[in-house]
């Protein structure tokens, strides 16, 4: 595979390490809807279809914004700001920017393929 595909699939590829990362904080190894993501995910790699792509990068855009009301709501219990408070907002903060960037980046790529 060349650089210049692997580059392009770097959205792709993070997306299945987050669901890979999510799988493995679950208690049981048969975790379907971990499963049905990683098999959409490899499918989309493997076809590379315009409207899958738009679909999977919207719901992971749409997914990633209702995270940040999350985080803000997560981040509004703390009554102190202290260490975990940092942790949470340097690292919650910089994974879900990452995704909103990867999810835009997706979507952008898939919508040109669709155009053309």
């Amino acid at each position: 595979m060349h650089a210049k595909n692997l580059k392009s699939l770097i959205p792709e590829l993070f997306l299945m390490a987050s669901v890979i990362y999510y799988w493995t904080l679950t208690p049981n190894l048969f975790n379907p809807f971990a499963i049905g993501l990683l098999g959409i995910l490899i499918y989309q790699v493997i076809r590379k279809g315009a409207t899958l792509g738009l679909i999977i990068s919207a719901i992971f855009i749409a997914l990633t914004l209702f995270m940040v009301l999350a985080l803000i709501s997560e981040l509004s219990e703390f009554e102190v700001v202290n260490q975990n408070y940092k942790n949470l907002i340097i690292f919650g903060s910089l994974y879900l920017g990452v995704n909103l960037i990867l999810g835009g980046i997706m979507f952008v790529k898939y919508l040109k393929l669709k155009i053309n």
